[in-house]
């Protein structure tokens, strides 16, 4: 469905020049259904928290412009650095203990050399080395792991965006995969909430008109959900320059929800009088003027037209530039 579809003759189509008379036919208009959309993101992805602990550092609040991996909060676990401590202390206990182990291997060696020793003996040390050094690359493991856990408290945005709430504060007590943040991005689309009676006249494609009628913006429908709760249907609508600086904020919407006939003149060819609007009718004996009640405005290519709602009939001939000759 196109937004408007006015089936003119050649001559409405291309506008009457001044000085031009104006047949009145029957044209198709598009009949509009106010609604109001509401203005959401594409994507809204919660930023968790990745370890239990305590907010120490809080970064953004809402409204705030992030990117992708960047860091919006720090949460701390007390315990982790307590591990740190005693893997440390695990691990220089077993340090000092290689020491000995291979000052134990190098004299037991020596003492081989003079066949002091047994070379089961000299076994024993090396499994002693080999059996410390393995303490220590496990401890070692450890510690990564901890290093990791405390590293993984900051909280990284997911993608670029807008803060939209944070419901924590700093000092705030988490757990593990709990939101800090919740980040909107990936561009605005406006979500509208259409009466059901309306689901047959609506299909993906179909251009909509947003705002004021003075200051309307082009929109498109680009999906449709197929599931109807409430008596009413979901559908999205893609519009360049849309301004989504408030995400949840309803601006009115027009759709386009079915046709039906009009009979339209130039806006020129209205003038006004004691009140009253007339239009000059070109009649066998001579111009005659002619009572109406206007209805809305139409643009089409530029030019401003006017729904004749009383007074005029099919096959009437319009006067165009008699406003101006007035």
């Amino acid at each position: 469905m196109r937004a408007t579809l006015l089936l003119l003759s050649t001559l409405l189509l291309a506008g009457p020049a001044a000085g031009e008379n104006l047949k009145v036919e029957p044209q198709k208009l598009t009949e509009w259904k106010a609604v109001y959309g509401q203005i959401e993101t594409k994507d809204r992805v919660p930023a968790r928290a990745r370890i239990g602990g305590t907010i120490v550092e809080l970064q953004v609040t809402e409204g705030d412009e992030v990117k992708g991996g960047q860091q919006i909060a720090l949460v701390k676990d007390s315990k982790l650095d307590f591990q740190i401590t005693s893997l440390d202390a695990q691990l220089r206990a077993a340090n000092a203990r290689l020491e000995t182990a291979k000052s134990d291997l190098e004299r037991g060696k020596e003492l081989l050399a003079r066949k002091v020793i047994t070379g089961q003996r000299i076994e024993q040390l090396e499994t002693a080395v080999d059996v410390i050094n393995g303490e220590i690359a496990s401890l070692q493991s450890q510690r990564q792991i901890v290093e990791r856990q405390i590293e993984e408290g900051a909280v990284l945005s997911p993608d670029d965006g807008v803060v939209l709430s944070v419901p924590v504060s700093a000092g705030s007590v988490v757990g593990a995969g709990e939101s800090i943040a919740v980040i909107g991005g990936g561009g605005a689309f406006l979500r509208l909430s259409v009466p059901e009676r309306h689901t047959a006249d609506l299909k993906e494609g179909d251009e909509i008109e947003i705002g004021t009628s003075g200051n309307a913006l082009q929109g498109k429908l680009v999906k449709l959900y197929p599931l109807v709760e409430g008596g009413r249907l979901q559908a999205d609508v893609e519009v360049d320059g849309l301004d989504a600086r408030y995400v949840g904020r309803r601006v009115p919407v027009r759709l386009p929800v079915g046709e039906r006939e009009a009979l339209l003149v130039p806006e020129t060819a209205l003038r006004q009088n004691g009140g009253l609007d007339y239009v000059t009718v070109a009649e066998s004996d001579g111009e005659v003027q002619r009572i109406v009640v206007p209805g809305e405005t139409v643009k089409r290519d530029g030019s401003e037209w006017r729904e004749i709602l009383t007074g005029l009939s099919v096959g009437d001939v319009v006067v165009t530039n008699a406003g101006d000759a007035n």
